[in-house]
């Protein structure tokens, strides 16, 4: 994973950071180059920027803590050498 961002403090929520933890490769795989929302231990959007997840999640979820991560896709992963 890239990045992680929490929307409303910029702090890592602990069950959200451990549920992304368990699912990064099989999400990375399956979501490669998307923005993935996370709220508690339940991925509730996917898309295609920060504010589009954010919404969605939002959307469900109005009263909870909203946890995204950015998932590369492989050749942003590749370092030159």
């Amino acid at each position: 994973m890239k990045k992680h961002i929490n929307m409303e403090n910029n702090t890592l929520n602990m069950e959200a950071h451990e549920y992304l933890l368990k699912h990064s490769q099989k999400w990375s795989e399956k979501y490669p180059g998307k923005y993935i929302a996370v709220v508690g231990s339940e991925l509730v959007a996917i898309g295609n920027s920060e504010i589009e997840v954010f919404k969605k999640a939002k959307e469900k979820y109005p009263d909870k803590e909203v946890s995204i991560t950015y998932l590369p896709r492989e050749e942003e992963l590749m370092t030159l050498l």
